[in-house]
């Protein structure tokens, strides 16, 4: 199990890579663009599941079976 601090860079190193493309994307000429908009789709669903796993691990509730 990672711990909370491992994740947290995970998440901050996520942020960082996604502020340089985001930049790359603006001085993108129009044929690179698709797949520079691709390479960000994947980074922001990396950001959103290593955000939901940080989250996860901070709530520590015990999962209750819903009936």
């Amino acid at each position: 199990a990672m711990s909370i601090r491992m994740i947290a860079q995970e998440l901050y190193r996520l942020l960082q890579e996604l502020e340089k493309v985001e930049k790359q994307l603006k001085n993108a000429p129009f044929e690179k663009q698709e797949e520079i908009k691709d390479q960000l789709r994947k980074l922001k669903a990396e950001r959103n599941r290593v955000q939901a796993i940080l989250e996860g691990k901070k709530e520590h509730k015990p999962s209750r079976s819903t009936r």
